[in-house]
C-alpha cells in the first residue's frame, strides 16, 4: 500500500475501508485482534496535530508580509477570506443538524453526553487567550494555541531582520512535519481498515448507511455556498451575475475538482481570474496564493458537517457553545491546513479535539475522503477567486463584461 506502487495514498485509503467492511462482516468478533493497529493509527494522528497546527499556523501568519503594507488589499482580503470560511462552517452545521447524518449509528459513547452549560461570551473570549502558551501546547488546548500562534508569526513579522531566524525555524519545523505526517499518513490504510473492521464487527453492516447523508450533506452545502455566497457577494459588490462569475472560473474549478489541490490549480486560477475576469496582476498575485493558503472554505463546511455526523454517531449533545466553539476553531484552523496528504482528516482531529468528540472519529469519514475532498477544494479555489474579484472592483478595477 505504498505510494510508489502506484495507487494513490487516498485510494488506498478507500481500499483499507472497503477491506476493513468486508472483513467485519465475514469474520466478526474475532477480527478485534487488528484492534491495536487502529489504535496506533489514532495515537498517531493525536502525536501530529499541536506541532503541525502550531508551525503551520506561525509560518503561514508570517508569510503575509509586513501588516502595516499589506493596506486596504490586505485587510480586504483577509476579512473576506474569514468571513466567507465562518459562513461555510454554519451552512455546514446546519445541514449537519437538519440531514442528521449520524443518527441511528448507536456506537459507543466514549465520552460522556453529559449536558453541558453554555459558557459566558466573556469567558470564551478570554478563554482565547493562553495565561501558558506552554501549558496550552502540552494539554492541547486547540483555540489558545491557534491564537498563540497567529499573534506569534505576526510578532516575528514586526521584529524585522532579528524575527527571521525564528521564522525560519518554523518553516524547517512545518517542512519536518509535512513529512512527518507523509509518513504516518502511510498507516492510514491499515489503521483505517482496522477502525472500521472492529467497528463493522461490534455493530453490524447497517452502522454504515450514513454515510451517504455525510456525502449529499457535504455536496449540498458546497454548492449552496457558492450560489448563495459566492454569486452573492460578486453580485453585491462585483458588480457581475452568477453566470459571469462562474463561467470565468469554470476550468479553475474543474481542475481543482480533479486533482484535489489548490496548491497545484492556483496556475490555472490565475489565468481564469486574469484573461477570463480582468483581474490585474497586482490584485490577483496577492490575493490568489495567499487564498491557496488561509482560505479553505470547502474543508472548513466538511469539518463542520462531520463534527456533527460524529457527535451523533456516538450520542453526543452539542450545546450552543460548542457549535460556536466549532465555527471559530474550523475558522482560525483554516488557515493553518496544510497542502499534504491527509491534512483534512488532520484538522477534522483538531477540531473534535477541540470540542471534546472522539478523535476515532475520524476513521469513519477516512474511507469516503476522496470523494468528499474533490467538491471541498472546488470550493476552496471558487472562493479565492469569488475575494479576487471583490478586492479588484473595490480597488476601482473594471473587470471583463
Amino acid at each position: 500500500m505504498e505510494e510508489k506502487k502506484g495507487i494513490p495514498l487516498i485510494w488506498q485509503i478507500a481500499i483499507g475501508f472497503v477491506l476493513g467492511i468486508a472483513a467485519g462482516v465475514m469474520v466478526g468478533p474475532s477480527i478485534k485482534i487488528v484492534e491495536p493497529i487502529g489504535k496506533l493509527f489514532i495515537t498517531l494522528l493525536k502525536m501530529l496535530i499541536v506541532p503541525l497546527v502550531f508551525s503551520s499556523l506561525v509560518v503561514g501568519t508570517a508569510s503575509i508580509g509586513d501588516p502595516r503594507s499589506l493596506g486596504r488589499i490586505g485587510g480586504k482580503t483577509i476579512f473576506l477570506y474569514l468571513f466567507t470560511t465562518a459562513v461555510a462552517i454554519v451552512i455546514g452545521l446546519s445541514l449537519g443538524s437538519f440531514i442528521q447524518p449520524g443518527v441511528g449509528m448507536a456506537l459507543s459513547n466514549v465520552a460522556k453526553a453529559e449536558p453541558k452549560a453554555a459558557p459566558a461570551i466573556a469567558d470564551v473570549f478570554l478563554n482565547l487567550f493562553p495565561a501558558n502558551p506552554l501549558k496550552a501546547l502540552v494539554e492541547g488546548d486547540m483555540l489558545p494555541i491557534i491564537v498563540f500562534a497567529l499573534l506569534f508569526g505576526v510578532s516575528a513579522i514586526f521584529a524585522g531582520e532579528k524575527g527571521k531566524p525564528v521564522i525560519a525555524f518554523f518553516e524547517s519545523v512545518a517542512e519536518t512535519m509535512y513529512k512527518l505526517t507523509g509518513i504516518v499518513m502511510l498507516v492510514a490504510p491499515y489503521g483505517v481498515f482496522a477502525l472500521i473492521a472492529v467497528t463493522v464487527s461490534k455493530y453490524g453492516i447497517s452502522v454504515l448507511a450514513p454515510f451517504a447523508k455525510v456525502i449529499i450533506a457535504v455536496y449540498a452545502g458546497c454548492i449552496l455556498h457558492a450560489i448563495i455566497v459566492y454569486s452573492g457577494l460578486v453580485r453585491l459588490f462585483a458588480h457581475r451575475s452568477a453566470r459571469w462569475f462562474f463561467s470565468g472560473a469554470k476550468e479553475a474549478m474543474l481542475t481543482a475538482f480533479v486533482t484535489r489541490s489548490s496548491s497545484a490549480t492556483l496556475p490555472v486560477t490565475m489565468r481564469c481570474a486574469k484573461e477570463n475576469m480582468g483581474i490585474s496582476e497586482k490584485v490577483s498575485s496577492f490575493v490568489l496564493p495567499l487564498g491557496a493558503t488561509i482560505n479553505m472554505d470547502g474543508t472548513a463546511l466538511y469539518q463542520g458537517v462531520c463534527a456533527l455526523f460524529v457527535a451523533q454517531a456516538y450520542g453526543i449533545s452539542l450545546t450552543t457553545g460548542d457549535m460556536a466553539n466549532i465555527v471559530l476553531t474550523a475558522t482560525l484552523a483554516s488557515i493553518g491546513t496544510a497542502g499534504v496528504p491527509g491534512a483534512g482528516l488532520i484538522m477534522l482531529s483538531m477540531v473534535l479535539t477541540a470540542v471534546g468528540l472522539p478523535i476515532e472519529g475520524v476513521a469513519l469519514v477516512a474511507g469516503i475522503d476522496a470523494v468528499l475532498d474533490m467538491v471541498r477544494t472546488c470550493v476552496n479555489i471558487t472562493g479565492d477567486i469569488c475575494v479576487a474579484s471583490v478586492v479588484a472592483t473595490g480597488e476601482g478595477e473594471k473587470l471583463t463584461e
